[in-house]
């Protein structure tokens, strides 16, 4: 999460479409394959294999080996390579994975992204589990780049960060989807920043009263304070006691400009609530920092990715 200023301190393939031309990848790292992650890739594995494919016990032998071409169908930001890798593996390690195309890439239609050597077996029962998470990572990145390159083209310097709203236990390739697009991650859970919602604030009376609550439990400035602003006389609440971040909560574009002029740098801005790509458009010419978009993770269309086998030697 990017540095602020506290207050409390006084402080063959065919071209991409335009919305993809971002070339903002140098902060990408690949994605480690935890055991936490193995374990619920085995699950995964568990709830689709079972007890085994008949369909691919009775129509394939046990010993035929097969070659499987991993293709984009349409042009998109990829991003599920490790993930795709890591279920094969899991699935047979005996079958050879070379991955052609990286996270983060731009991908056209037909372009191979991995190829597959192995029994024919184990390459269609990896089959579903492998697709299933490229094709929705690589949405997410694709959605993410859209978002980025739209500010990027309208002049505007704001990063775009995802949210919470996120499929759960899978939080965290969906957060590295978002990065693998351009963007920027917001706090992991509830356990790693504090972050004042309308309902806390409602609960605790007032953004100044819950404000003065969270400093009281933070006092060394262990975790950074965000909270949410419904209104001007919110913003002036949290710039008199004091926050990290002031998100401006389904304001209009005139409330968020002047609470952008109220706050006069001293704190990190960012608008949020509901922001489609028509919003976003309309929000690039205010002087915010950031754009929280929770559609990023929950409403991403899948990219279409395909596997095509063919037998070995064929």
């Amino acid at each position: 999460m990017c540095a602020c200023v506290s207050v409390v301190a006084e402080s063959g393939v065919p071209c991409l479409p335009s919305s993809m031309k971002s070339n903002d990848q140098t902060a990408l790292r690949p994605l480690r394959i935890t055991p936490r992650l193995r374990r619920l890739l085995a699950m995964a594995i568990k709830e689709d294999v079972g007890s085994g494919d008949v369909t691919s016990q009775a129509t394939v032998p046990a010993a035929q080996e097969g070659v499987g071409s991993i293709l984009a169908r349409e042009a998109g930001i990829l991003c599920g390579v490790d993930v795709a890798r890591a279920v094969m593996r899991l699935v047979d390690p005996g079958v050879k994975v070379e991955i052609r195309v990286r996270d983060g890439e731009e991908i056209g239609r037909n372009v191979e992204i991995a190829r597959l050597y192995g029994k024919m077996r184990s390459i269609l029962a990896a089959e579903r589990i492998m697709l299933n998470f490229l094709q929705h990572l690589s949405g997410v990145a694709t959605l993410t780049r859209r978002y980025v390159d739209l500010f990027r083209e309208l002049g505007s310097g704001v990063r775009v960060t995802d949210t919470r709203k996120t499929t759960p236990l899978w939080r965290e390739l969906e957060r590295h989807a978002v990065r693998a697009g351009g963007g920027i991650n917001h706090r992991f859970a509830l356990y790693d920043m504090y972050l004042i919602k309308n309902n806390h604030v409602d609960a605790a009376g007032g953004v100044g009263e819950a404000l003065r609550r969270v400093w009281k439990s933070n006092p060394r400035r262990r975790l950074r304070v965000a909270v949410e602003t419904r209104n001007i006389a919110e913003v002036r609440e949290a710039l008199e006691v004091g926050a990290d971040l002031v998100l401006l909560d389904n304001m209009r574009r005139s409330q968020m400009r002047r609470a952008v002029e109220i706050l006069a740098g001293r704190v990190q801005t960012e608008a949020t609530g509901g922001v489609s790509l028509r919003r976003a458009r309309a929000l690039a010419s205010l002087p915010v920092d950031r754009v929280s978009i929770g559609a990023l993770t929950h409403s991403a269309p899948a990219l279409d990715i395909a596997l095509r086998v063919r037998r070995a030697g064929v």
